[in-house]
């Protein structure tokens, strides 16, 4: 077990890396050693995110495109746009491990990556290293790992919630997904549609059965136990900077009660610590700013309704990314993540 781990991110300007920053600067057994951001090269950290200020002296290196450049270190987060890892990963030094925020290594099959992000995967060799990261789900593969791809948003929300149920093998026909996000998932630069402005007091759906994560909530899916196709995954954007609610249906092979499937949901994740099984409904505001994904359920007859929410930019990114941190060094998998949320 690594107790002092030295740690780069690259790509650390935008709200993923701004995460990282915020909860590995108070990690016990963690020490930053290099943080990269090519448009703010030379900035200290602090000007660029004011909610750091007094709490590091580091400032922005630029990010070279050879890594073995840049300080030693043992693990390299890469908060970078999707397509920046796959071009940079193969440059680590041999002993640095990784774990990539972007969706450049989530999904196995080359084919379905360019539908899924309309780009070629082009290191197709390293996809075969990289484990992908859900804790709950394949924590002893994770540990093993030198690379790791940390899941999408959306993707572990909705994973998590259907995991169970597909384990159980109590699913039958069509699962249908209804999520919902907050304007901090499109990261940090405005954009049409996605700009926080646009978002504020409207609601609206988008990219309607072409979302990029539901080719790894399928593959996931599929590991887990007997998944059967067709989810419908309809995604939409909400009037809050952070959060995720993901609301599933699905029908069952026999009639359940409301404990039975508690019951399941309870056993499953009984080991789980960041995984709480809640009354009525989760709430985006008692996950937000924390490692938690909270998840309801209720049945009527063969239908069975559940909720999830997470924040996006924790459970959703950097803290499940420090959460496969941990695992893979051998530390016990809450360290540094153990908090509460705000209230308000």
């Amino acid at each position: 077990m690594l107790t002092n781990i030295k740690i780069g991110i690259l790509g650390g300007s935008g709200y993923g890396g701004s995460e990282l920053l915020r909860l590995l600067l108070f990690h016990p057994n963690a020490e930053i050693v290099y943080v990269t951001a090519n448009e703010h090269a030379g900035k200290p950290v602090s000007a660029v995110h004011r909610n750091l200020l007094g709490w590091t002296d580091l400032s922005f290196l630029p990010t070279p495109q050879n890594l073995s450049e840049l300080p030693e270190a043992d693990v390299a987060f890469f908060a970078m746009p999707h397509g920046a890892a796959m071009s940079m990963v193969g440059t680590l030094p041999k002993n640095t491990k990784a774990i990539d925020l972007s969706g450049d290594f989530r999904i196995d099959d080359a084919g379905v990556f360019a539908t899924a992000y309309g780009r070629e995967q082009t290191a197709e060799s390293l996809q075969k290293e990289f484990v992908y990261g859900i804790p709950e789900l394949f924590r002893d593969d994770i540990a093993k790992a030198k690379f790791v791809a940390n899941p999408g948003c959306f993707a572990t929300a909705t994973i998590l919630a259907l995991a169970p149920m597909i384990e159980s093998g109590l699913t039958t026909g069509k699962i249908i997904v209804d999520a919902k996000t907050g304007s901090s998932g499109s990261g940090a630069k405005p954009a049409p549609n996605t700009h926080h402005p646009q978002r504020y007091n409207s609601f609206y759906a988008y990219k309607p059965f072409t979302h990029q994560h539901l080719a790894e909530i399928e593959q996931c899916l599929t590991r887990v136990g007997k998944f059967h196709s067709p989810l419908v995954f309809m995604t939409h954007s909400m009037p809050v900077s952070r959060g995720i609610f993901a609301s599933c249906y699905l029908e069952t092979t026999r009639e359940l009660s409301n404990d039975d499937v508690r019951g399941l949901f309870g056993s499953f994740y009984a080991d789980n610590r960041f995984v709480r099984i809640v009354d009525t409904s989760p709430d985006i505001n008692w996950v937000k700013m924390t490692n938690f994904c909270d998840i309801a359920v209720h049945s009527a007859g063969g239908t069975v309704a559940i909720f999830s929410a997470l924040d996006n930019l924790v459970k959703g990114a950097a803290g499940q990314a420090v959460q496969n941190m941990n695992l893979m060094f051998g530390l016990e998998e809450a360290t540094g993540l153990l908090f509460p949320g705000t209230n308000p």
